[in-house]
């Protein structure tokens, strides 16, 4: 049976592979995909569940309970016992501007506070949620102390936020 071998040519030692061709290509792929690829930046935000008063002391003093309720029409600001403040939504938009001033008048009068509730609408729309949510974390302001920079500045208001349904 050896002999057989021999004369068909089966006992020859098989070729060598030549993949300088293979690896041509992934020294030419491989810094193109790295360099052509998008890189993001994931943040992630540790969001509460409004607890109504669930433990804690009973002899605390009463406190502001700062709450943003979104609706399709109006932004409502409530201390937790009544509405203090409304935004109408003109045109399709909620107006940004006045309700991040008004939050850093709140602010101002409240420099401990670092909590939030933010209420809304089921049917609203979750890129409505991430705008709120962005206000009322912080707000920025242009830089007074030199004028000609287009650069502004990032002060934080609320960044302990809770969110849930509107009423």
């Amino acid at each position: 049976m050896s002999r057989a071998r021999r004369r068909k040519g089966l006992d020859k030692e098989p070729p060598e592979l030549d993949i300088t061709t293979f690896l041509n290509l992934m020294v030419v792929l491989i810094p193109f995909l790295l360099l052509s690829a998008v890189f993001s930046r994931i943040t992630i935000m540790e969001l509460d569940v409004p607890t109504a008063g669930v433990g804690g002391a009973k002899n605390e003093k009463p406190t502001l309970e700062l709450e943003v309720i979104v609706r399709k029409k109006v932004i409502e600001i409530s201390n937790g016992k009544g509405v203090v403040a409304r935004m109408a939504n003109i045109d399709e938009k909620y107006d940004i501007e006045k309700l991040s001033d008004y939050l850093q008048k709140i602010k101002k009068n409240y420099p401990d506070k670092t909590d939030a509730i933010i209420l809304m609408e089921r049917t609203l729309e979750y890129e409505h949620l991430i705008t709120i949510m962005d206000v009322v974390r912080s707000a920025s302001y242009k830089d007074m102390t030199n004028p000609a920079s287009p650069m502004t500045k990032q002060t934080i208001l609320f960044p302990h936020i809770s969110v849930g349904d509107a009423p």
